[in-house]
């Protein structure tokens, strides 16, 4: 995804029942086109709009709900489950509870009243940037959980080896790694094949 705001493929999902040529619709394209965004599409938050977003793949999705904002949300978590953008909400629905449910459904912004065009392109900016940082603070965590996984592999593995051969773990983390090397394995893997033949062999 580029950073230049006239390459992002923007499309603008809106309640089922509001009009896309609504007040609040029109006000957000006439943002979107001064900033010199590219808006590929208006779309009502249905039961399509998951095959629709999919077919379409824009960078952002920007969501126009007047009130009601959670029922628009769970079109949109849905929409975006498989792959994740960032989501930017203009709504006038101010309750905490829906604030805290569109945060939790993932949207990088939420905004509430005042629409200015010329507030859009910062606002969309900020947007792009936390949802950068989100992906990547879940990128560094996955990370981290993949090492740990394959650390109590490891373990497991070098306790297998201990109890039945009588090694230290020393040794047994030597054994396992002169077997990685002539597998051409990592040691995570050979530590699990040591694992899953244990457990065929009960």
């Amino acid at each position: 995804m580029t950073g230049m705001s006239r390459k992002l493929r923007i499309v603008l999902v809106h309640p089922p029942d509001e009009s896309d040529a609504s007040l609040r619709a029109h006000a957000v394209q006439a943002g979107l086109m001064k900033a010199g965004y590219q808006l590929v599409a208006s779309l009502p938050a249905d039961f399509h709009l998951p095959e629709k977003i999919a077919e379409i793949q824009p960078d952002m999705i920007i969501v126009d709900a007047e009130s009601d904002a959670r029922d628009v949300l769970e079109h949109i978590v849905i929409a975006t489950r498989d792959e994740r953008r960032p989501i930017v909400m203009f709504t006038e629905d101010e309750t905490a509870a829906s604030m805290e449910a569109a945060m939790a459904a993932g949207v990088s912004a939420y905004i509430v009243a005042g629409l200015q065009p010329e507030r859009i392109k910062p606002v969309l900016n900020v947007a792009l940037a936390r949802f950068r940082q989100e992906q990547k603070l879940l990128a560094e965590l996955d990370d981290t959980r993949h090492k740990l996984a394959e650390r109590k592999v490891i373990e497991r593995a070098k306790g297998l080896l201990m109890a039945r051969h009588g090694m230290s773990e020393e040794k047994a983390f030597q054994k396992l790694r002169s077997m990685a090397m002539n597998k051409n394995l990592k040691l995570a893997e050979i530590a699990q094949r040591l694992l899953d033949v244990q457990d065929l062999l009960g």
